[in-house]
């Protein structure tokens, strides 16, 4: 090895097992943000969708179930299905909801509640899990691509049903 080598750093990535679980801790302080900030309000009033605080708690419930259950089942054993499931319905519920928050806080030139959870600890999180997917070959780089793609769709069905099918 020459010298040049032996001085360039090198990354160590935690473990698929360790490192899904800050999936579900990140989307519970991401609530909390929401909920202080007044997401269901913020959706009638500025996004004029309709939610009110009733939905706020039965969704949140809901998908965090829905988290916690598939980061359980690839902490216990991760297979090809399995990764796929849960990129996409975390991606769905993080990465793609972050992008949504990052967007309409200029659109709408206000605070989009949940924005900053979404940038301080959605995109780390979901870059490093991303990465450490494919680093354990639990996905390959194209599956992981076509289950984020899976997310969007799914991200988008959530907020067209969740936050606009009642809207008037």
């Amino acid at each position: 090895m020459s010298s040049r080598e032996a001085q360039q750093p090198t990354i160590t990535l935690p473990r698929f097992g360790k490192v899904v679980w800050l999936l579900p801790a990140a989307y519970f302080l991401h609530i909390i943000e929401e909920y202080i900030g007044g997401f269901p309000a913020w959706v009638t009033h500025d996004v004029h969708g309709s939610f009110d605080d009733t939905g706020f708690a039965i969704n949140n419930f809901a998908f965090m179930l829905i988290l916690l259950t598939l980061v359980y089942l690839n902490f216990r054993k991760s297979t090809t299905l399995r990764g796929v499931l849960l990129v996409v319905f975390a991606s769905a519920n993080l990465f793609w909801d972050a992008l949504f928050h990052l967007f309409m806080t200029p659109l709408l030139d206000r605070y989009s509640p949940g924005v900053v959870t979404a940038m301080l600890l959605y995109y780390p999180i979901c870059t490093l899990v991303g990465a450490v997917i494919i680093k354990e070959k639990i996905l390959t780089p194209r599956q992981l691509v076509l289950a984020l793609l899976g997310g969007l769709a799914l991200f988008g069905f959530v907020v067209w049903y969740g936050l606009f099918h009642f809207a008037t």
